[in-house]
């Protein structure tokens, strides 16, 4: 396939490293900073399961001319980065080409697609102007949940920490051919992938623990495993989750896990800090509404009470605004 991934990320290099490592042509779009440091030291991913990859020279530019068409374009970017990345796609489309999204959280296409009363409407936490409606065709987009753990150790360098599924799925359900070409793509990158028909609750799922553990790491700076390991970080995780569960739920979602399950998995991650904690470390903007946000507009679409997780949200939208703070006049004194 030929293959543009927007941002050259912990996701977006672990995907593009042994994607292009098995005969794909792999190219990737992102900031100038980022494009500079990876013609200058290549892309290179290491991996706790042996699985190393690298490009040397890697097709990277911020200019999606520099390209022509493509297969396949995959979002690798945080959620918010969205709007700002939607208007460039224009020059890498052909009539076919597939838009795969890796965000973590709730999706800005949650209800395209959908059916029942709210189908078709935007989540204006996540679009708030309409800017993505408006430049993505939403016929292209396939659903992904990722589960992988990456971390970026140095610019250009990721290392891999744990897991390797992507769960895909056609926003209306339906079985295509070119969710399983995208598949067997990546089951031929040595990625496990399988295409469902209920992407949304796959999503869900991991939302569930996202929404939790992401910020309870922004606010207290601790690892997945510290999180489960306190009795008090611990009950708040199982409580932000049974908040989102009963939220989910109106919407006709329901999850084949339970609270206690989903605990033990994220402890067994162990010392791994959550992107959200990442994040916080560089000084960057939080993936706050697709975690938080759009939770909390669908619970008030829906008539569902979410005290805690409204609490939550409002202790990491000062940590947030705060970081934003520290940006600009760290940028001022520059």
């Amino acid at each position: 396939m030929d293959i543009t991934i927007f941002g050259a990320g912990a996701m977006g290099v672990l995907l593009g490293a042994r994607l292009a490592n098995t005969g794909n042509r792999v190219c990737f779009i992102d900031q100038p900073r980022q494009v500079e440091e990876a013609r200058r030291h290549g892309l290179r991913l290491t991996s706790a399961h042996g699985m190393d990859a690298s490009i040397e020279k890697p097709d990277i530019s911020v200019n999606p001319d520099d390209f022509g068409t493509q297969d396949l374009i995959i979002l690798a970017v945080k959620a918010h980065h969205i709007p700002a990345v939607a208007p460039l796609l224009g020059p890498l489309l052909k009539d076919d080409t597939a838009i795969l999204t890796l965000q973590n959280g709730l999706p800005w296409w949650y209800f395209y697609g959908h059916g029942g009363e709210y189908d078709g409407r935007r989540l204006n936490s996540l679009d708030p102007d309409g800017t993505i409606a408006a430049c993505i065709d939403v016929s292209r987009v396939i659903g992904c949940t990722a589960y992988p753990a990456a971390e970026v150790v140095a610019p250009g360098i990721v290392h891999h920490v744990e897991g390797d599924r992507f769960t895909l799925g056609e926003l209306d359900g339906s079985d295509s051919e070119r969710c399983k070409a995208v598949a067997t793509t990546l089951i031929a990158s040595g990625f496990k992938s399988y295409v469902i028909d209920d992407i949304r609750a796959e999503l869900w799922l991991k939302a569930w623990g996202a929404l939790s553990f992401n910020p309870i790491s922004a606010l207290t700076r601790a690892t997945m495993e510290e999180i489960c390991l306190s009795p008090h970080t611990r009950w708040l995780a199982a409580e932000l989750m049974r908040e989102a569960q009963a939220v989910a739920n109106r919407l006709g979602v329901h999850f084949r896990h339970t609270i206690e399950k989903r605990l033990e998995g994220a402890q067994k991650v162990g010392a791994h800090k959550t992107s959200m904690l990442q994040d916080v470390e560089r000084g960057n903007p939080l993936e706050l509404d697709a975690l938080l946000g759009s939770v909390l507009e669908l619970a008030e679409l829906t008539a569902t009470p979410a005290p805690l997780l409204r609490g939550t949200y409002a202790c990491c939208k000062l940590l947030n605004d705060k970081l934003g703070a520290a940006s600009r006049v760290a940028a001022q004194r520059v």
